[in-house]
């Protein structure tokens, strides 16, 4: 007895996706949506949320790294 193949919706166009071995672009529908998602991360569309942490350079959590006039 055959599978169902999972249908599932394009994360770029949200159209129908097979979700199966025979779909080489999965979980897109197509070549082109797999490329306006590639493109869309090479070009930073796309970014992970970053909260503000209130920190200055100068509050950096590793301490300042000796100079080289320093003597030990």
């Amino acid at each position: 007895m055959a599978e169902a193949v999972r249908r599932v919706r394009c994360p770029q166009c949200g159209g129908e996706s097979l979700w199966s071995p025979d779909n080489r672009w999965r979980p897109f529908c197509s070549e082109r949506c797999r490329l306006i998602d590639l493109g869309a991360w090479a070009s930073e569309a796309y970014r992970v949320p970053v909260q503000a942490s209130g920190l200055d350079d100068a509050d950096s959590e590793f301490p300042p790294a000796p100079s080289a006039d320093t003597k030990s």
